[in-house]
């Protein structure tokens, strides 16, 4: 076990007293970051992993203090799911919701009969859905609802919880580090309860006064590994993060759809709602070295993952990583895989998206002489029943989407990975598989996607889940 020494306990004392933290003495405290728990798995046979969740309502530990939330598996966040490639997930789901749910398995290339965002899971009732884990599907993925109309309070009331796919075999270097999952989610509590939405919450998307690792202020992580390997996941509604960590070195090795080819080296990451991203951190040395997010608490709404609002030091510390002892870092590889690369000139199916969240004077959704609603993709909101892009299995699609509006939109696309071919006319750096890209006022990327394996109907949306439930959303049928 790692001592803090006095200033570093003073400031984490900091922290709670500003966060209006109830409970024991600063003394009596326990700082001790927690992975969150793990969902508990049986394996009747090969190949195949069986088990059960529940979402309901639940009074839990949420920031150092009783909250009425709502949760899966009776956690804040939700238990990790952590599954083989290759294997078959057989999970029994059970709505205790006093309204309708479902789950959607964020980022994981399943058939879309099977994550299927149009089913309802009534009251009361269970659902078992059955995931064909990708052979090729390593990295961190995640799940929460998606019942259109639902999905922002459901999820900003704490229905979030990460994926994590292992791959068949490790590459040599990674395995020797030390995992955590870090779901980094905010939330605002008004006495015990999850704060309702506003008029503006829902122009702007909701962010929380609470910005939360695994659903505790900032926590030390003690460690006396060579290597870490933190899983990050943005599970906020409008909040951005841009994370930074002093004093280590950081590498990325991985994005929304798994490993990059190669480890890339970053002085900060930035993740929009819905985006994750893997670190390696090779300890150096001793010392006590802060995660802090220089998004600062900004808002989608106007400023995306801009400066904000800082606190203590110029960010807001999430993480205290406290390394003693740390055996020298493995040696890490220069190559992780190889990702084929999907060729836009081959493209045969083309596609154009306007986003468009409507900022102008008049009536809608603020009332007389406010701003007007209007989240719209090509001029229209979402119908179930209509059908807004066609692919066919096998082809290859180029789409061009450009937010024509006065906010941030995090584009998401279910079922189909792509890969950004360029941003603004330059191109992306470094080649990833990715489900979700932020678009800034103005921007207009390029993405390739290949419709592989499944047909069926399926979504794109905003993954702001205010403008996605006001229309920012449509289907895709292939």
């Amino acid at each position: 076990m790692i001592d803090l020494t006095r200033r570093e306990v003073l400031r984490l004392g900091g922290i709670a007293l500003g966060s209006a933290i109830v409970g024991p003495s600063l003394l009596g405290c326990d700082f001790h970051f927690a992975d969150p728990p793990l969902l508990s798995l049986a394996r009747p046979e090969p190949g195949l992993a069986v088990a059960e969740l529940r979402a309901a309502a639940a009074k839990l530990s949420v920031a150092e203090r009783p909250a009425r939330v709502l949760a899966y598996g009776g956690s804040y966040p939700g238990p990790v799911i952590r599954v083989r490639a290759g294997e078959t997930l057989r999970l029994g789901f059970t709505n205790d919701l006093a309204e309708e749910t479902n789950l959607h398995f964020h980022g994981l290339h399943l058939d879309p009969a099977v994550d299927d965002p149009f089913l309802h899971v009534h009251p009361g009732e269970r659902h078992v859905y059955e995931l064909a884990i990708p052979w090729d599907a390593q990295g961190t993925y995640w799940y929460h609802p998606h019942v259109h109309g639902r999905v922002a309070v459901q999820l900003f009331a704490g229905l979030a919880g990460a994926i994590v796919v292992d791959p068949l075999e490790e590459i040599p270097g990674l395995a020797a580090a030390e995992d955590h999952v870090l779901v980094l989610k905010d939330i605002t509590l008004v006495g015990e309860a999850v704060a309702s939405h506003t008029a503006m919450d829902w122009r702007t998307g909701k962010r929380g006064a609470l910005s939360l690792v695994n659903g505790q202020t900032a926590r030390v992580l003690s460690t006396t590994a060579g290597l870490l390997r933190l899983r990050l996941l943005n599970a906020s509604n409008a909040r951005f993060y841009r994370l930074r960590l002093e004093g280590l070195p950081m590498l990325q090795i991985a994005s929304d759809g798994g490993l990059l080819e190669r480890p890339v080296e970053r002085t900060e990451i930035a993740l929009a709602p819905g985006e994750r991203a893997e670190l390696l951190v090779p300890v150096v040395r001793s010392g006590f070295f802060w995660l802090r997010d220089f998004g600062c608490g900004a808002s989608s709404g106007m400023g995306g993952p801009g400066p904000g609002t800082c606190g203590t030091g110029g960010g807001e510390d999430l993480l205290l990583i406290a390394a003693s002892g740390a055996v020298p870092p493995p040696e890490l590889p220069s190559r992780l895989v190889t990702i084929p690369r999907l060729d836009p000139t081959a493209a045969r199916e083309r596609q154009e998206l306007t986003l468009a969240d409507g900022m102008m004077g008049g009536g809608g959704m603020m009332g007389g002489g406010g701003m007007m609603g209007g989240f719209t993709i090509n001029g229209r909101t979402f119908d179930p029943d209509r059908t807004d892009v066609r692919g066919t299995l096998g082809a290859t699609a180029l789409w061009q989407v450009t937010n024509a509006g006065m906010m941030h939109h995090p584009f998401h696309l279910h079922t189909y990975a792509f890969q950004v071919v360029d941003r603004n006319g330059v191109p992306e750096p470094v080649r990833a598989w990715k489900d979700t890209v932020d678009l800034a006022p103005g921007d207009t990327v390029r993405l390739v996607v290949r419709y592989g394996d499944f047909g069926g109907r399926t979504v794109f949306h905003c993954h702001i889940p205010e403008h996605e439930d006001q229309g920012m959303m449509g289907v895709l049928a292939v």
